[in-house]
């Protein structure tokens, strides 16, 4: 932006030089015309007066002016300076804080490095000791299965023969149960068979009884019938 607006002054300065050579060019031709005509007016010299006059007040601003612009392109090289100078400081610090954050990060990624080491050779020794733990656990565990495998193989064996002669006592059992009920059963019939006998027998003894007994009732009631003989008449 500054040295744009140098540029700038620099056209318009050229611009004011340029007009002010056509001042004078003036100047001098409307002289060489007065010099050469004859001689003017009143009231025309009262005029080219006046048009001097003025071109020389714009020839006078003009002139104020390249100074004043001289003075902003002098205090606009000077701020120009002080900007580059600036720059440089500022660049020169920048330079040295990035050469100090680069410091501090490469003695940060250094100081990672090696808790990175140290946390990977402490993760690996424990890794190993869980390995080797974990690696005796299981045997142990296996050698135990094997051993309740064994044990319960052994304490089925008792259980299924255990049962096995239980099984068999009871079959047993339920077989003599079973011939003994068939006895019951058998005896059952032989005294059903027996009392039924005897049953008929009593009757028939009842039967011979009580026709004995009728006999000799029937026997007695004639008896009773019959005058006695030893009795007489009155």
């Amino acid at each position: 932006d500054v040295l744009e607006q140098i540029r700038v002054s620099l056209s318009e300065c050229s611009i004011r030089s340029e007009m002010d050579s056509a001042s004078e060019s003036d100047s001098n031709s409307i002289d060489g015309l007065s010099a050469a005509l004859l001689p003017p007016s009143p009231q025309t010299r009262d005029q080219f007066q006046k048009r001097i006059d003025s071109l020389q007040q714009q020839n006078r601003v003009l002139k104020i002016e390249l100074e004043t612009y001289r003075l902003r392109i002098k205090a606009l090289q000077e701020e120009n300076r002080m900007l580059r100078q600036n720059s440089v400081s500022i660049q020169i610090r920048a330079e040295e804080e990035e050469e100090y954050i680069s410091n501090t990060l490469m003695k940060k990624i250094q100081e990672l490095k090696k808790e990175k080491e140290s946390l990977a050779h402490h993760y690996e020794s424990e890794e190993e000791c869980l390995t080797n733990d974990l690696s005796r656990k299981l045997s142990r565990l296996q050698q135990e299965k094997c051993k309740l495998e064994q044990v319960l193989e052994q304490e089925q064996e008792c259980v299924v023969n255990r049962l096995t002669r239980k099984i068999e006592k009871l079959e047993a059992e339920t077989l003599a149960k079973q011939l003994k009920l068939e006895q019951l059963r058998r005896e059952k019939v032989e005294l059903e068979n027996t009392l039924e006998q005897e049953q008929e027998n009593l009757v028939n003894k009842l039967w011979k009884q009580m026709d004995k007994l009728e006999a000799e009732k029937r026997s007695l009631q004639i008896q009773l019938d019959q005058p006695c003989p030893d009795s007489s008449p009155k």
